[in-house]
This record gives structure tokens, C-alpha cells and sequence, in this order.
């Protein structure tokens, strides 16, 4: 399994991963120029993906939806007539060709938001984002996986220091918000075992963290050394999984 973040962030989302001949994407957020760049930088034509699997539906998440218009999506919420939608509702199996997925509920101020396992060829990658906890019934699931892309929104007192509103701190830590860097340790520190091979940060906040920080964080929690730890950017490609072996 390889996996490609193109964007991560509060201005947009969008990863790719693929095994054997399937490829998947998970969210489609960002600029479209930086979208479309991005694909022609990893040669994978976004028109023929098997499918696009919406975490949530805040701008950041779903405004390049239209690149996929004839790609069939897996949402939580009804995105309008012209799209090929499946709906998800909280706690669902499915198979796109050679990947087998399960979602996961997440706490986020929105309808419906999830985070979802994804397996092939015996790997198993998590994928958490936006939420303002993680809980503990999922544990077991998302234990022991080869891969992890993992919420690190933000540092508490870089926050606190920012110049945003009041009401947008406490929102960004509430349990309906964003994981800290050490929420995400804590969490990640009781599911990485013996198969697991990378972390990396996610949703990184551009004023309240600062990945230097965030990795330091998780490694402080994360002691193998062997395990790699990366932080993902807004408008820079990260190359993932088995990508690590080719690069």
C-alpha cells in the first residue's frame, strides 16, 4: 500500500492511496490548481480514481468535489443530485476492489463525521481527522496499523496566543473540535504495535502548531525509533507507505 497526502490543513484535504490496480481518495478540499498539479505530479489521472470517501462535509473537506463528478463518492451527508453518491452511516463495512474499509464515528461540530480503516494485502492504514476526541470503543480497531494519518491540529497555548476570537478557541478544544499534539500522542502511544511503520500528522493547524513541534510532541510519546514520524503541509505533496521504499 502506498499513500500520497496532498493537502492537509484548514484550507483543504485531499489524500490519495492505492494497492495493486485500486486507488481511493479521501477528501477533496484545497485549490484546484494545487488539486490538478498534484495529480499530474503523481501520475494518477484524478478523472478514473474507483472512488472518493468524504470524511465530513466542511468546505475544507468537499470544495473540489466537482473535479469527481462521475467518480462514485461514499458520504455522510447528501451532496446534491448531480453527484454518484453511497451513503455511510456511522458505522459501515465496504469493499472498492482491493481495499476492505470500515468508518469510525468522530466528535466533530458537524452532522456526521468519520474517520476510516482501510486494508489490503495485509496492511491496515487509519485515517483520523477532525475530531475533538477519540474514542475509546474504537481503539481496538485502529490497532497495530501498518500506517496512521492522524489528526495534530494544534499546540493549546500557541492557541491561546493566537489572535482568533475566543469562541474559535474554545470551539477548535472542544470535544467537537480538533486533537492536540498531545491528545494525538496519547491516543496513537496505546494503538502503534509491532506492524506499524509510519505516523503522520494531520490538519495541522497553520497559526497554532508548528510541525517541528508537533513531531517532537509525538515523539515523546512514540518511542520506537524504527516507526517514522512525518507532518504533513497545506500546499506540499507527502509520499506515504511503500512510496518510502521507491524514493
Amino acid at each position: 500500500m502506498k499513500f500520497y497526502v496532498l493537502a492537509s490543513g484548514s484550507k483543504g484535504n485531499c489524500t490519495v492511496i492505492q494497492s495493486g490496480e485500486s486507488t481511493i481518495v479521501i477528501d477533496a478540499g484545497t485549490t484546484d490548481r494545487h488539486l490538478k498539479a498534484s495529480f499530474k505530479e503523481i501520475n494518477i489521472d484524478y478523472k478514473n480514481v474507483d472512488a472518493l470517501l468524504i470524511t465530513h462535509t466542511h468546505s475544507d473537506h468537499i470544495n473540489r468535489i466537482n473535479l469527481f463528478k462521475d467518480i462514485t463518492m461514499y458520504t455522510p451527508e447528501f451532496l446534491g443530485d448531480k453527484y454518484r453518491q453511497k451513503p455511510l452511516y456511522g458505522e459501515d463495512q465496504f469493499q472498492i476492489k482491493d481495499f476492505e474499509i470500515e468508518t469510525m464515528t468522530l466528535s466533530h461540530d458537524r452532522a456526521l463525521t468519520l474517520g476510516y480503516i482501510i486494508k489490503s494485502n495485509n496492511q491496515k492504514l487509519v485515517y483520523v481527522t477532525d475530531t475533538g476526541y477519540f474514542k475509546d470503543n474504537h481503539l481496538e480497531a485502529i490497532y497495530n496499523a501498518d500506517y496512521y494519518i492522524f489528526e495534530s491540529n494544534h499546540d493549546p497555548m500557541m492557541l491561546m496566543e493566537t489572535d482568533r476570537p475566543f469562541i474559535l478557541k474554545q470551539r477548535i478544544m472542544a470535544m467537537d473540535g480538533h486533537l492536540s499534539n498531545e491528545d494525538s500522542g496519547l491516543v496513537l502511544s496505546r494503538s502503534v504495535g509491532t506492524h506499524t511503520k509510519e505516523i503522520v500528522l494531520a490538519h495541522l493547524s497553520e497559526e497554532a502548531n508548528d510541525h517541528h513541534l508537533a513531531l517532537q510532541s509525538m515523539r515523546e510519546h512514540i518511542y520506537d525509533e524504527k516507526i517514522i514520524i512525518k507532518a504533513a503541509k497545506q500546499f506540499e505533496i507527502l509520499y506515504g507507505g511503500q512510496n518510502n521504499d521507491e524514493r
